[in-house]
């Protein structure tokens, strides 16, 4: 049977005047965090995992190319934990097409999600992560979508209450901590990230994220918010040189469990068992982040062979191309001429012949204003046509 005091080290819940529980965090970190075998056990692993994962930039030409797509991936995986009904697919088309304007809210919360994750890994260089890079990130991420009406006060800690399920914060699964704890709440966990402790820089993320999301200090945008958090970390710390990993993979396929885990912590002081949840998470995620990583690379070598035999004079053009398809897979004759600056029949050519290798593929059936996708490229990528 569970001690009170155990259910307790996290917080307690207290009756509000206006008639609901809310929480109130206990000081953290957790003075009493035990890490044993089995968390040692998880997290060698997961370092291990996150090491080979980060080895792989060393072998790969040009990285930013490929984490254009991997950022992307995240965000529609971490979008469509919140509830977000659209695909990498869309995200993917609608670039193509450029008219932004048009775009479905749901593609443009994911689309954002990329700024914002580009906005935090750019800031990273003048500023510690904490509450300035956070809220100017959380600023970017809720520009113009929902949630992000001035009355929800984007990239500002919220002033009221929220609260997690439910019509109101009586019926609520989870009422995070009143809006005037959040500030000093906050600060404990900046100063966490940021102490000299022993605590292994994943071991640090797991907490860090598990507290942001129990503080939730928006009033919304807090579970996208929170595993850029993650991300950021991870990239602070030099644990990754680029944000290569989705961590958002496994919580989405483990969305249940990765719910209930957090509401453990509160409701039960369960700190060790989000850990090793935590943990393999992040281990599964960078196994997989690793294969595609790899299997990227050895289809642009296998399609730059293609080219350099079949394509005569317009290699050199065709490799260009061939490059910027892993940042843009999805393309039109349009999209060739502004990518390499040049003119419209060499655009249209060089799409052709692509075709012709089977490297591209034709999307709409049209005859005119005709969408290609890099289609070998594409079907290495799980999940790309799921909006669930």
């Amino acid at each position: 049977m569970m001690s009170t005091n155990e259910s307790l080290r996290a917080g307690r819940y207290e009756r509000q005047p206006e008639g609901y529980d809310a929480f109130i965090p206990e000081p953290f970190p957790p003075q009493d965090l035990r890490i044993d075998p089995e968390i040692q056990a998880l997290l060698s692993t997961a370092d291990q995992a996150l090491g080979r994962l980060d080895g792989v930039v060393d072998v790969v030409p040009d990285p930013d190319r490929f984490v254009s797509m991997f950022v992307r991936r995240e965000a529609v995986l971490s979008s469509q934990i919140e509830g977000t009904h659209a695909s990498l697919m869309e995200v993917l088309e609608q670039e193509a097409e450029g008219d932004e304007a048009e775009a479905r809210v749901d593609v443009r919360e994911i689309r954002n999600y990329v700024r914002a994750m580009e906005h935090g890994l750019a800031r990273l260089g003048s500023l510690p992560l904490g509450r300035r890079l956070l809220c100017e990130v959380h600023g970017v991420l809720m520009a113009g979508v929902r949630g992000g009406e001035p009355h929800k006060t984007p990239g500002e800690f919220r002033r009221s209450q929220n609260w997690i399920g439910g019509t109101s914060p009586a019926t609520a699964r989870f009422v995070p901590p009143p809006h005037d704890l959040v500030g000093d709440s906050f600060a404990e966990l900046e100063r966490f990230l940021h102490d000299r402790s022993p605590l292994p820089a994943l071991v640090k993320a797991g907490l860090a994220h598990g507290h942001f999301e129990t503080i939730h200090p928006f009033l919304d945008g807090n579970g996208r918010t929170g595993r850029l958090l993650i991300t950021f970390w991870l990239v602070e710390q030099e644990v990754l040189k680029k944000p290569l990993l989705y961590p958002s993979l496994f919580l989405k396929e483990h969305k249940d469990e990765y719910v209930d885990r957090l509401q453990a912590i509160r409701d039960e002081g369960k700190w060790e068992e989000w850990l090793a949840f935590f943990l393999d998470g992040m281990a599964q995620a960078a196994e997989q982040a690793t294969r595609l990583a790899l299997d990227i690379v050895a289809l642009r070598e296998r399609d730059r062979e293609r080219i350099a035999v079949g394509l005569g004079r317009r290699v050199a053009n065709a490799q260009l191309l061939l490059d910027e398809l892993f940042r843009q897979p999805i393309i039109t004759a349009r999209t060739v001429e502004d990518l390499l600056s040049v003119s419209q029949p060499t655009a249209s050519s060089l799409v052709t012949a692509l075709e012709g290798l089977g490297i591209l593929r034709e999307l709409t059936g049209r005859q005119r204003y005709r969408i290609f996708a890099y289609g070998e490229y594409l079907d290495l990528i799980p999940g790309v046509r799921s909006k669930e």
